[in-house]
C-alpha cells in the first residue's frame, strides 16, 4: 500500500447499496481509509451510501465509525486522519431498493456530482442483485458516456446452483456488458493469491516442476473457528458447498492450475483461468457418493466455549441437512495436471482459522537411501501458500542431520509478508476497489468462469438435495472422519494445521504411516524453521 509508482484511481463516485450493512462497516469503509491515507483515491473521490434504513448523512458516518482504526501509534494515527479526510466525503439516501423513486433520486444526484464517473457496489442479499441492476439499467444509470464510465460491483454469492448463476448472467448481460460487471471474490484481494501467478512465472525452478511429473496432488482448506452465529435463516439455505466452493475455493484451484497466460492483461489472465474451471471432471452421481464429503458441527466446546450445535442455532431448522462442512475432491482434465488429485476442504468451528494451498511434490526413490542409517524415505517436498490469517511462503525440504549417520531432517523454509511488508491493516478489498476504479478486471469472475465453477459443483448439489445427512465433526476438530478416509483411499492425508484448541483431535491428522513418514527415528515430526 505505500508504493508510490502507483497511480491515484480517477475521479468517481462510489455508490454502495447496502451501506448500513455489515460488509460495508467491517471490510469496506476499513479499505477506503487505507486507499486514501496512501494517496489512492483524493479528494476527487465521494461515497454515497444507499439503504432501506432512515437516516442522514451523519447517521451512516456515525455508523461507519464504529470500524475506523483504533487510537494510538503512528499507523493509527495517520489512519485516523485519513477518515477525517473521508468522513467529508460519505453522503447517506435512505430507500428502497425495488422502488422507482429512489433511482429517480440517485439521477439527481448523480448528475450532481463532481464526476461523470460512477462504481454501483451492490453489499445487498443476493435476491436484490437481478433488481437492482433492472432498475439501474430502466433509469438509464449503467449509460456510458465518453470518458465517464459506469461498474457494477456483484459480491457473492452469485446464484445457488447453475440454472440460478445461468439466469443471473442472462439478466443482467442483457442491460450491461460484460466489460461493465466486476463479480468480486475477496480472496482474490490477497496479497498471498496474487503472488501464486508471480511466484511460479517469475521463478524458473518452481514453474518447470508445476506439472503431474513432479506434482503427486493439491489440497486447499478454508478452515473457520467461527460458527453460524446469526446468519441461521442465510446459511441454512446455503450451506458450506455453496458459500464457499465455486467462489473461494475454485478461484483459488484456479490461480494454482493456470496456464501460463501470454499477456498479464485482464482477459488473457481470465481465458486460462476459465479454461481452468471448465476442465474440472464433472462426476456422475455414484462418483459424487465416493468423492464429496459433508458434515455438520454438533455440540462441544471450542477455545474453552460452550458451542451449540448447528441444528440447534436460531433460525435454523432442527432436521436440517444444511453442511458446514465439505471436502470434495477433484481432478483438472488437462495434459500438465493429468492424475493429480485436487483435495478441497472448508468448515465452520474447526480447529483452526487457516486458509492455505498445500502443493506435494512427489517422494524420492528410495533406492538413494536403502543402505544407510536411514530406514524410510524422507517426507515428500511441499510448497504451503498461506492466504490468510498470516500471509507468506513455506517450502518443506529435506537435509542431512549433523553426525556421522546418514539421516534427514525435514525443515521449513518460511516467508511471510507481514515480516517486510507492512499489510497488517489491509482487508484484501484495496486491490478490488482500486481495480474497479480504474477498469482493471483481472481479479473478477467472469460469466463463463462462474457458470463452469457451478457445473462442477451440481453433481454434488443434486445427490445431496435427493435425502440423507451429513456427517457429525465435533467443534475444534478438523471435520468428521469421513473427511480423512476420502484421502485415505488415496494413501494420502490431509497436511496438519496448527490447533487453535490443543485439546482437540485434529481430525485432519491421523498418524503417519511408514510409507508417509516424515523423520528419522530418533528426532522430532515437526518441521524446524530456519531463521533468515
Amino acid at each position: 500500500m505505500s508504493d508510490t509508482s502507483v497511480p491515484k484511481a480517477p475521479p468517481v463516485t462510489l455508490i454502495i447499496f447496502g451501506a448500513t450493512g455489515d460488509l460495508t462497516r467491517r471490510l469496506l469503509t476499513p479499505a477506503l481509509i487505507n486507499m486514501t491515507r496512501v494517496g489512492l483515491v483524493g479528494s476527487d473521490f465521494h461515497v454515497l451510501g444507499v439503504s432501506i434504513e432512515p437516516g442522514d448523512d451523519e447517521m451512516l458516518r456515525k455508523h461507519l465509525e464504529d470500524f475506523v482504526p483504533e487510537k494510538g501509534g503512528e499507523g493509527a494515527t495517520k489512519r485516523g486522519a485519513a477518515w477525517k479526510q473521508l468522513r467529508s466525503r460519505i453522503d447517506y439516501l435512505a430507500g428502497d431498493f425495488t422502488q422507482d423513486a429512489l433511482y429517480e433520486e440517485l439521477a439527481k444526484r448523480i448528475v450532481a456530482a463532481p464526476s461523470d464517473n460512477v462504481a454501483f457496489y451492490l453489499a445487498t442479499q443476493p435476491s436484490f442483485f437481478g433488481a437492482i441492476v433492472d432498475k439501474l439499467a430502466d433509469h438509464g444509470l449503467l449509460v456510458e458516456k465518453p470518458g465517464a464510465f459506469r461498474r457494477v460491483a456483484i459480491e457473492k454469492p452469485f446464484g445457488t446452483d447453475l440454472a440460478s448463476a445461468k439466469a443471473l448472467n442472462k439478466r443482467i448481460l442483457a442491460r450491461a456488458s460484460e466489460q461493465q460487471f466486476y463479480r468480486i471474490d475477496h480472496f482474490l484481494g490477497k496479497e498471498t493469491v496474487q503472488n501464486i501467478m508471480t511466484a511460479r512465472f517469475a521463478n524458473m525452478m518452481l514453474e518447470s516442476i508445476w506439472n503431474s511429473n513432479y506434482i503427486d496432488h493439491v489440497e486447499i482448506t478454508a478452515a473457520e473457528t467461527v460458527g453460524v452465529g446469526t446468519r441461521g435463516k442465510f446459511y441454512d439455505t446455503t450451506g458450506a458447498l455453496r458459500d464457499m466452493v465455486p467462489n473461494h475455493l475454485f478461484q483459488l484451484l484456479a490461480m494454482v492450475a493456470i496456464e501460463p497466460p501470454n499477456s498479464f492483461d485482464a482477459e488473457a489472465i481470465r481465458n486460462e483461468k476459465g479454461k481452468v474451471l471448465k476442465a474440472l471432471r464433472h462426476w456422475t452421481p455414484a462418483e459424487a457418493a465416493e468423492n464429496g464429503v459433508r458434515g455438520a458441527y454438533t455440540d462441544g466446546t471450542l477455545e474453552g466455549q460452550k458451542v451449540v450445535a448447528y441444528t440447534k442455532t436460531p433460525d435454523v431448522a432442527a432436521n436440517s441437512a444444511t453442511e458446514t462442512f465439505v471436502a470434495l475432491k477433484f481432478y483438472v482434465d488437462s495434459w500438465r495436471w493429468a492424475g493429480v488429485p485436487f483435495y478441497l476442504r472448508t468448515g465452520k468451528v474447526m480447529a483452526v482459522r487457516d486458509t492455505e494451498i498445500v502443493i506435494t511434490f512427489k517422494e524420492v526413490p528410495f533406492a538413494q537411501f536403502a543402505h544407510t542409517e536411514l530406514d524410510r524415505k524422507p517426507p515428500p517436498n511441499r510448497l504451503v501458500i498461506q492466504v490468510q490469517p498470516d500471509e507468506g511462503l513455506k517450502m518443506e525440504i529435506s537435509i542431512k542431520q549433523p553426525g556421522l549417520a546418514v539421516a534427514t531432517a525435514p525443515v521449513s523454509l518460511d516467508f511471510q509478508y507481514a515480516s517486510l511488508f507492512d499489510i497488517a491493516t489491509l482487508t484484501g478489498y484495496e486491490s478490488l476497489l482500486y481495480d474497479l476504479f480504474v477498469g482493471d478486471q483481472t481479479l473478477f469472475q467472469r460469466a463463463d468462469g462462474i457458470e463452469a465453477g457451478w457445473a462442477a459443483v451440481q453433481p454434488f448439489l443434486d445427490l445431496w438435495a435427493k435425502g440423507g445427512k451429513p456427517d457429525p465433526y465435533k467443534p475444534g476438530s478438523m471435520g468428521p472422519d469421513s473427511s480423512d478416509a476420502l484421502l485415505a483411499r488415496d494413501g494420502h492425508q490431509w497436511h496438519a494445521l496448527t490447533l487453535t484448541d490443543p485439546s482437540a483431535k485434529p481430525a485432519g491428522s491421523p498418524k503417519p504411516k511408514a510409507k508417509a513418514a516424515a523423520t528419522p527415528k530418533k528426532k522430532a515430526a515437526s518441521p524446524k524453521k530456519v531463521k533468515k
